[in-house]
């Protein structure tokens, strides 16, 4: 089996159902999703490790449960701050890849030269914003010192800061989504030897979707909506109306993210097959959470949404191509995670390195439908859950902090208490089973603080028949 390349596409927010390949809407587009999973092996009960960006993209990078090192929830997110701690790109690069990363980086708080910044974890060729500086996000259009003085106070909020190749400020004010794919392009098609690690971190499809360009608009036929202006009112009245139910246009606004996004991965595929590297080049797509249904996400048949540990929350579009090596227009239903990619991409690269990984390889699954008992853990502070085979185990605090105000500006009931889940018979999670199978929830829990312990967490010491306080 040859050294392929690598490509590696994460998206933002991305609803578990917004491909038009699944037919679940009729209002989506997803040419080159839907060809991705046609020449490749789909992931149907594939997951991130955590419903939020930040912890969700640390496990991506390491292949370890980020609560390792205490990464639980927003406040808690930061990037592995042991140099020790390998990612993606360093494994990869002492595998002889030259790396590339184009795209948002979310970590945590981050700052330029943070091991945080993907220059300082093993990428050679940078383009990114840190959309640790601006609430997660990075403005669609906007990128520039002069936009930052025109915003004002807004500018954090809309996220207009500059852009960074390596440690430098680049200022670009144009559609991010496709400077994202040009880029990526660029690197592709550089005149180098060395196999290629390319990753391409979307910010589509995060709120705020109207950021497009006027001739989407206009081709679109959807009007022009305004960012945030402090003189015109508070930034928490405003952001009520700019997410579900009170955007106008909003499943527009996402679907038209949605469509360029795709449009973009269409290009990559195109620019491989044009340098006869289709059959070279293993590319993988996923999200970094589960769909945000408030930014009108639809995450059917799944339960919850970003935010959340019900399944919408954290199972999310799961796609594998390398044309040649693994099957086309496969599924694969067992439990898949994105610590999965540490791994696998060891396997394939041929890389000797023997770094701790919580995650497995997918290799023999991809080629063969190897099948591996495995359990899953979520472990946000507020809330957990814990996943072994088709059961599945959950709590929230419905009177912590987090809960209450997610609820409250997210638009994102969280659930109350514990929930025990045969996902098998019910991946809706509409019935509780805690009652009619108490040993099953016991087992579960016993496991995950074993879990707990494992990664370093202190005992909660909560009983699923007893007062969840």
């Amino acid at each position: 089996m040859a050294t392929p390349n690598i490509v590696l596409i994460v998206s933002d927010d991305h609803g578990y159902a917004d491909r038009s390949a699944l037919q679940v809407r009729e209002d989506v587009s997803t040419p080159a999703l839907d060809r991705l999973a046609a020449e490749g092996v789909s992931f149907t009960q594939g997951y991130v490790t955590a419903p939020i960006c930040s912890p969700s993209r640390a496990g991506i990078m390491t292949g370890l449960y980020q609560q390792r090192w205490g990464s639980l929830w927003f406040d808690s997110a930061e990037f592995p701050p042991d140099p020790a701690t390998p990612t993606l790109a360093e494994v990869l690069a002492d595998a002889g890849y030259r790396t590339g990363y184009f795209g948002k980086v979310h970590y945590g708080s981050e700052d330029i030269g943070d091991r945080a910044c993907p220059p300082h974890h093993g990428f050679e060729e940078t383009l990114y914003g840190l959309a640790g500086q601006s609430i997660g996000r990075l403005n669609y259009l906007r990128h520039s010192v002069e936009a930052q003085e025109e915003y004002g106070e807004a500018a954090m909020p809309m996220a207009v800061q500059p852009l960074l190749s390596g440690d430098d400020p680049v200022e670009f004010d144009g559609f991010l989504t496709d400077e994202f794919g040009r880029r990526a392009l660029d690197f592709i098609g550089a005149d180098d030897q060395r196999p290629f690690f390319c990753m391409l971190a979307f910010n589509a499809v995060h709120n705020f979707c109207w950021q497009l360009p006027d001739d989407e608009l206009e081709r679109r036929g959807l009007p022009k909506f305004n960012d945030w202006n402090p003189d015109e009112a508070s930034y928490g009245d405003w952001y009520d109306d700019v997410i579900v139910p009170n955007l106008p246009h909003g499943r527009e606004y996402y679907l038209a993210q949605l469509e360029l996004m795709d449009a973009q991965i269409g290009a990559v595929l195109d620019r491989l097959d044009d340098l006869g590297l289709r059959e070279d080049t293993l590319v993988v797509y996923l999200t970094d959470n589960g769909g945000s249904t408030c930014n009108y996400g639809d995450n059917t048949p799944l339960r919850g949404t970003k935010y959340t540990l019900w399944e919408g929350g954290i199972r999310v579009p799961m796609i594998w191509r390398w044309p040649g090596t693994i099957p086309a227009g496969e599924e694969r239903d067992g439990l898949a995670s994105a610590l999965d990619l540490m791994p696998t991409f060891r396997e394939v690269s041929g890389s000797t390195a023997a770094h701790p990984t919580d995650g497995l390889n997918l290799l023999p699954t991809l080629l063969h439908a190897a099948t591996t008992d495995r359990a899953l853990h979520w472990e946000c502070g507020f809330q957990f859950a814990v996943r072994d085979g088709a059961w599945k185990l959950s709590w929230v605090d419905p009177e912590s902090q987090d809960a209450r105000e997610l609820a409250a500006v997210e638009h994102a009931p969280m659930g109350a208490g514990w929930q025990l889940t045969n996902l098998d018979d019910d991946p809706g999670e509409e019935r509780n089973l805690l009652h009619e199978r108490p040993d099953v929830a016991e087992s579960l829990l016993r496991r995950h603080e074993r879990w707990r312990q494992e990664v370093g967490l202190e005992p909660r010491g909560l009983a699923p028949a007893g007062d969840p306080t």
